[in-house]
């Protein structure tokens, strides 16, 4: 990697390194009409780069990274794009995640309400993240059906209940009690959220967890993000003063 960086002229700091990125992996329909291919092809080539980067970011050291697969509210999209987007994610884990379990030690967790997915697909989750639990490489959080608000109010639900079944004082509530009915009660919170695209929002992705992440945009569309266009979000990220609203 270090000929990599040089080529670029990038530089990376080891000890600066952030812990855990998160990327809006956006752009896969902009991508295939620009090229007059159907919007199926721009997520087939963007699960490709997901696989690319992925091994990558396990390469350099990362320990967490969290994409943004499915989202709570893209079924309101056509009846045939989420169809396809189903299959693409069996083909994903039946192949590309398959070959992660068998040959790296990768671990995956995927957050969101899986139960509004197909039996089928529920299964493969669960099977890959059982198999990867004990697995100590990058572990690759995946958002499926997720969406920001929606695990806010399931966390506030399943907090309020244990509250009246008297489970817990309200005089006890804190952030870091509240993280706990989070999806991501055992992940660290994004030191980095990256989307490329050209847009500029956060998208329900991760609303309790960014409250202090750096951002990093990029009009790129995902299935022409590169290895140096993480490098490079990562530098950006480590010139960066982060004092989490006090004075250094």
């Amino acid at each position: 990697m270090l000929e990599f960086l040089k080529r670029k002229k990038i530089k990376i700091e080891k000890e600066k390194m952030p812990q855990h990125i998160a990327i809006i992996m956006d752009g896969n329909g902009r991508w295939a009409k620009k090229r007059g291919l159907p919007r199926s092809a721009g997520h087939r080539f963007g699960a490709q780069k997901l696989k690319e980067i992925v091994l990558f970011a396990d390469e350099i050291g990362l320990k967490y990274l969290t994409v943004y697969a499915f989202s709570t509210e893209n079924w309101k999209r056509p009846k045939d794009e989420v169809e396809n987007l189903m299959n693409l994610l069996r083909e994903f884990f039946d192949t590309e995640i398959e070959n992660l379990i068998k040959k790296t030690q990768i671990r995956i967790k995927v957050i969101g309400d899986i139960s509004k997915l197909d039996k089928d697909i529920q299964e493969r989750i669960i099977s890959a993240e059982g198999r990867t639990k004990d697995k100590r490489g990058l572990c690759v959080v995946i958002a499926l059906n997720y969406g920001g608000r929606q695990e806010i109010i399931n966390a506030v639900k399943n907090l309020a209940l244990d509250i009246k079944n008297g489970k817990i004082d309200i005089e006890d509530v804190d952030e870091e009690l509240f993280k706990k009915y989070l999806y991501t009660y055992d992940i660290p919170d994004p030191d980095l959220l990256i989307r490329p695209s050209g847009e500029m929002r956060v998208s329900n992705f991760l609303l309790w967890q960014i409250s202090y992440t750096e951002f990093w945009f990029s009009n790129v569309l995902w299935p022409d993000f590169k290895k140096e266009h993480l490098l490079k979000a990562i530098e950006d990220y480590q010139k960066r003063d982060r004092r989490f609203g006090g004075v250094k």
